[in-house]
């Protein structure tokens, strides 16, 4: 392997708090001094005219075998030389390479092998960057909780791993996996016949567990299933036993990802010896031990197991639940799963029973679907939580266009619906505002939660996972008592490091999708991305190197020679047929825009009816092919029909923005055209901050192997007829109108995600970054102090009750010393 200069902050990264020493036991505390100044000593007879700092001493890693010698190079890689790694001979073939010292994975995508080896990959590490040719992953501690939740065994992740890489395994990385994986979903929670059992496939495991002081005070004998000479009841492993999942035809396994390996690759020379003297220990494969507690101690037991570094994983024998009504509920004839959508299920009912976890697919690539698979899999009590009113009730049509379940057991708890079902079992979709509230309610919503906390729901859904804070989540993972839960998302990033809190509140990630792979098989859209790069006028960018506030976003996205190219690009997709969407998180600029070129637009204040009509006119009316949306429209709205998407303003440096807003054209399209179906231009005003902030959301996109196409010049743009801003007095008279706005003009729309598309709200803005000051100073001109701007006076008469009003004299004298 050819040899490269260390990455410093890969180093860095390794020592930090998130590799510690339990997960790489004894790595870098123990180096062999003396090896180490053995090979200092041979590199310094091979180069006597070279003088050798102290700072200069190798590190040595264990790893490295003890007859390895360093060369006249070796100091300038330092604990990345790996050439002491011994390459098999039929390394060609194989296609990964695994680093001793942090757990990353090379894949070469080029390889016969890169199906199967991405289908394994993504089980047991997260994707780090995926471009055509070559992918990166990383093993983390939550990765490999991840595999295990899903059926893996800590020796068949060992295997697959030795039998793929180029260079056999690092002691280092062996350990890890085998420490993180030791004591994680050994210990499994199981309701069976409406019965919580403690269950582990190690009897040792669970007579530890019994004799712990608390977990051993809350068993429950049972009395009608028998116990074996330990106390422990002995059944049969659980199995698929032929359950299909909805809408497929081959039955759930949780073998598949080994078994395909077994069959793509076959046998390993390095480790058929290893293999020999299993056979003997086949009797207790298929069996599991469990121990029965009582409904009222879970929580004790989960934290007390929790505690001991035996989480336990919970799973739901939804089959074998008969206190919890059944609900007729089934996938339509006609609707069919795709592939992917199959994959993700099996992971999650691979056993048979239900797991909670996350899965993670492309925004158009139908995770609502998953989810309504799922549902009719389970066959129980429902509920799903969204982001928004819009989604609520594109959830519940989605519902009643996928699957059998009639309209009256879908029930919708929003601000303006608050009716239940009447029957045993039903479906409800509510907000995560409306669930996780804690102000004070009106007495139908307060009635609405009475009944939603006093069922036990089989299953529940968690759209958009991402958006939410954690605060809010455990307040509606507590509030909503469910057996199983799902999280579906797009993009599992946050800005903050609050993503880490769902492995423990939800559950771990069941299935990532490859954006790229979907792409290359027509089940999204092929997009070209590309950033148009926009010179400031000498006008504009005086006065941005002037300011020094807020003001100086409002320049660069108001920039003329920016409006420009947003007028062209609409004008040439309009000429192709194409349907445009323009985003702009600030609203002073998108309403400047769409007024400016005619165009409908949908903002926070916009009345609920009226996005609902723009929307419509924009999907089945051929003389409304441009709208613009504010931040309201990252998340909650259904366009298939798009095809090109401008953004001009957007919410700074925010990956998962970046990838939302890419989702709402990603859709498989109808149109076959060859290449590129569909259109992502960011625009972006040249030597100013917004290209920093551009730089930086496109690095989720980027790393899911899409190209950004930079674009410097729009040839035929100057010769657009009516181009806007085409004289030197439109733009000194657009900057005067800038440079007039207050600050608050600059700020961009309130609001998390989980308050998009709500219709009636008021619009709010926010300010960038830091406390708000308790004074202001704004730029503003007489005319407005004279009412000029939408001003006027208006005197507002007194309440002459309150004048009349007794006060307590306490009260009057501070009035009154405040008066004077």
């Amino acid at each position: 392997m050819s040899r490269r200069p260390a990455v410093n902050y890969l180093e860095d990264e390794f020592s930090s708090d998130s590799y510690s020493e339990e997960e790489f036991p004894k790595r870098r505390k123990k180096v062999n001094k003396k090896k180490a100044q053995s090979a200092m000593d041979e590199i310094k007879k091979q180069n006597k005219d070279t003088k050798f700092e102290e700072d200069e001493l190798i590190e040595i890693p264990l790893d490295r075998p003890s007859d390895f010698i360093p060369d006249s190079v070796s100091k300038v890689f330092g604990s990345s030389d790996f050439s002491y790694l011994k390459l098999k001979p039929d390394h060609a073939s194989r296609p990964i390479w695994i680093s001793p010292n942090d757990g990353r994975i090379i894949l070469e995508s080029f390889s016969p092998l890169s199906e199967q080896a991405q289908d394994f990959l993504v089980t047991i590490a997260e994707p780090i960057s995926r471009p055509s040719f070559i992918h990166e992953y990383r093993i983390t501690a939550y990765s490999l909780y991840a595999a295990v939740s899903v059926g893996l065994e800590t020796d068949d992740i060992i295997s697959v791993l030795n039998r793929l890489s180029k260079v056999p395994v690092a002691p280092s990385i062996v350990n890890f996996i085998r420490s993180a994986t030791i004591s994680y979903g050994k210990v499994k929670l199981v309701l069976k016949n409406n019965r919580y059992h403690v269950e582990s496939s190690q009897a040792d495991i669970l007579q530890m567990l019994l004799k712990d002081e608390v977990i051993g005070q809350l068993r429950v004998k049972s009395d009608t299933l028998t116990t074996t000479s330990d106390g422990l009841v002995r059944t049969n492993k659980p199995k698929s036993d032929g359950l299909v999942i909805a809408g497929t035809a081959a039955p759930a396994s949780d073998n598949s990802i080994t078994n395909t390996f077994n069959t793509a690759i076959g046998s390993d020379p390095f480790e058929d010896k290893v293999e020999e003297d299993d056979e003997d220990e086949d009797d207790d494969i298929d069996k599991v031990h469990s121990f029965e507690i009582a409904s009222e101690s879970v929580e004790i037991v989960k934290k007390r197991c929790q505690e001991i570094d035996y989480p336990v994983l919970e799973e739901y024998d939804f089959r074998n639940d008969q206190r919890n009504p059944d609900l007729d509920i089934d996938l339509k004839p006609s609707t069919q799963i795709r592939p992917y959508q199959e994959k993700s299920l099996s992971k999650m009912f691979g056993n048979g029973r239900a797991r909670s976890g996350i899965i993670v697919l492309p925004c158009g690539a139908g995770k609502t679907l998953v989810g309504i698979t799922a549902a009719c899999t389970i066959k129980k009590s429902v509920i799903v939580l969204c982001t928004s009113s819009v989604s609520v009730m594109q959830w519940r049509q989605q519902f009643l266009q996928w699957c059998t379940i009639q309209p009256e057991n879908v029930a919708v708890f929003t601000s303006e619906n608050k009716e239940m079902f009447t029957g045993d079992a039903g479906l409800v979709v509510s907000t995560y505002s409306m669930v996780a509230n804690t102000r004070n309610r009106s007495h139908d919503s307060q009635k609405v939660m009475d009944f939603l906390t006093s069922r036990e729901w089989g299953f529940i859904i968690l759209d958009e996972v991402h958006v939410v804070p954690a605060a809010m989540f455990r307040r509606v993972v507590t509030t909503i008592a469910a057996h199983a839960k799902l999280g579906l998302t797009a993009t599992l990033v946050r800005e903050d490091d609050k993503i880490g809190d769902l492995n423990f509140l939800i559950g771990p990630k069941l299935y990532e999708a490859n954006w790229m792979d979907l792409a290359q098989k027509g089940h999204i859209a092929n997009v070209q991305c590309a950033e148009v790069w926009c010179p400031m006028t000498s006008e504009f960018y005086q006065e941005y190197l002037r300011e020094t506030s807020r003001k100086r976003m409002l320049l660069y996205i108001m920039n003329p020679t920016k409006f420009q190219a947003c007028q062209f690009l609409i004008h040439y997709h309009e000429q192709r047929g194409d349907k445009i969407i323009v985003f702009s998180d600030n609203v002073y600029a998108l309403q400047e825009y769409a007024l400016k070129l005619g165009k409908p637009f949908i903002y926070g204040s916009t009345p609920q009816q009226e996005r609902m009509n723009i929307l419509q006119n924009f999907q089945y009316n051929d003389q409304v092919n441009t709208i613009f949306l504010s931040k309201v429209g990252d998340t909650s709205i259904d366009l298939p029909e798009a095809t090109c998407l401008i953004q001009i303003s957007s919410h700074y440096g925010s990956r998962r923005q970046e990838a939302q807003r890419l989702g709402r054209i990603l859709r498989a399209k109808r149109r076959n055209d060859e290449g590129f179906n569909a259109f992502f231009y960011s625009l972006v005003s040249k030597d100013t901050q917004e290209m920093y902030y551009s730089t930086k959301r496109q690095a989720f996109l980027v790393d899911q192997g899409y190209a950004f196409k930079v674009i410097t010049h729009l040839h035929g743009m100057e010769s657009l007829p009516n181009l806007a801003y085409s004289s030197a007095r439109e733009r000194r008279e657009l900057l005067q109108d800038v440079l007039l706005k207050n600050e608050d003009a600059a700020g961009i729309e309130a609001g998390e995600d989980s308050e998009n598309m709500i219709g009636g709200g008021v619009s709010k803005r926010v300010r960038s970054g830091g406390q708000s000051s308790s004074a202001t100073r704004t730029t503003g001109s007489l005319a407005g102090l004279a009412g000029g701007e939408d001003m006027a006076y208006v005197e507002y008469s007194r309440n002459k009750n309150k004048e009349l009003k007794e006060h307590h004299p306490l009260i009057q004298k501070m009035y009154y010393k405040k008066k004077r």
